[in-house]
């Protein structure tokens, strides 16, 4: 059979004899773990060095007061080596290492809290740690590589890929930035940017309120008192004249009330002076269901915690008087170890939810800037409770700074 097949087709018969073609015997990935293997030992050759030079110094002189400073100039140079590690692996061993965040020296007060900053820093530590355990790894990989390249050719390949793995794993484990310090960074950016925006739609709101409401009243006062003074002078009738004095009396009364409103909505007066559980019964009371507060304290928070809780049941019987329909509510607060609990509950329609609208997603804004909760469960046809959760911080300072702000159960 095979001579039929040659007979009649001697190309094919020929295509049988060819040699492969030529390749070279190691691929590129491995030329570049072998090329990074034999540059172990001179980088960590100049690692190790530095450690020993500028930190063991700085360490070993931490007793003078040049010590601390100089152990934290080399950790800020530690990172920088580390740096060039990270872009070394990813350049040979594909082993991409996302960059840590710089340090917030901008941030800091002073100097020796720049200082303290620098050397806790555990990026810079743990690039120490890296460059110190290096320098007899180099020294073994260099001369394995460099050995295997004139005798054990054919296996280097393998040698270089386990070696290369084990440098894989100690770069991801030291060089690698700390996932909970980056979370908590990009967190308190993130909560940060929050604080501002809220800071400013407050100070819009406000402006607002002060430009379409009291500004308004009284600029209409001030009209109404000048007619009233022409008239006057005019010698026109008495009871025109009390006519246009009781309309701007009537104008200031309502100036007045919408102020009152305003600095209620900045800051209420009975939450500074009698606290959290006065404040909430008189939200309640403006409610337009019967809402009944419990609150379970035995002392009153920080002033800003106070604030926030207080503005945050406030906003949320608002939504229970505007959109549940409900018939009654309550609203529950107590503290558990280090967190003051809030619970609103109402017994109306339910389906509220957190993407829902502006509100309740500014209300969880509000509560994750400061590592606080906001959870809502609303299933449709009721009922709604919305647990809301946040640090505890006692009161240091302020009016009522020592009384409780626990009390009888209100209603409204």
């Amino acid at each position: 059979m095979t001579a039929r097949i040659s007979a009649a087709d001697p190309a094919a018969a020929g295509a049988e004899d060819r040699l492969p073609p030529v390749r070279l015997a190691y691929d590129l990935p491995t030329w570049k773990e072998i090329t990074h293997l034999l540059a172990n030992l001179p980088v960590s050759l100049i690692g190790f060095v530095y450690v020993m030079s500028v930190l063991f110094t700085g360490a070993t002189m931490t007793l003078t007061v040049i010590g601390f400073p100089l152990l934290a100039a080399g950790l800020m140079g530690s990172r920088q080596l580390g740096r060039l590690e990270r872009a070394r692996a990813r350049a040979l061993l594909g082993v991409r290492i996302e960059e840590p965040s710089p340090l917030p020296l901008r941030r800091t007060k002073g100097l020796f809290d720049r200082l303290w900053l620098v050397l806790k820093d555990p990026v810079g530590w743990r690039t120490v740690l890296y460059d110190f355990i290096r320098m007899p790894w180099g020294v073994l990989t260099f001369s394995v590589t460099l050995v295997s390249l004139f005798v054990l050719w054919p296996v280097l390949p393998f040698l270089a890929r386990g070696m290369a793995n084990v440098d894989r794993a100690m770069v991801r484990a030291l060089l690698s930035p700390s996932d909970e310090l980056e979370r908590r960074i990009a967190e308190l950016e993130s909560d940060r940017g929050v604080v501002v925006d809220t800071a400013a739609a407050d100070l819009r709101r406000i402006e607002r309120d002060l430009h379409d409401g009291a500004q308004a009243r009284l600029v209409n006062l001030a009209m109404g008192l000048g007619l009233a003074k022409e008239k006057l002078l005019e010698g026109q009738s008495d009871e025109l004249v009390a006519a246009m004095v009781e309309e701007a009396h009537g104008e200031v009364k309502l100036a007045l009330q919408e102020l009152r409103d305003l600095a209620r909505g900045i800051h209420p007066a009975v939450l500074t002076d009698r606290g959290l559980d006065a404040a909430l019964s008189s939200v309640a009371s403006r409610c337009t269901v019967p809402v009944k507060v419990t609150a379970d304290l035995d002392a009153r928070p920080a002033a800003a915690i106070e604030g926030i809780a207080y503005f945050t049941v406030s906003e949320l019987l608002q939504n229970v008087s505007k959109h549940s329909g409900a018939r009654s509510a309550s609203v529950d607060v107590w503290r558990t170890e280090d967190r003051l609990m809030i619970q609103v509950w109402d017994d109306g329609r339910g389906g509220a939810r957190l993407d829902g609208g502006t509100g309740m997603r500014g209300l969880s804004e509000r509560l994750d800037a400061v590592d606080g909760l906001f959870v809502v469960d609303s299933p449709p046809g009721g009922p709604t409770t919305v647990t809301a959760e946040l640090p505890w911080r006692d009161r240091t300072d302020g009016p009522g700074a020592g009384a409780a702000g626990a009390g009888a159960p209100g209603r409204g």
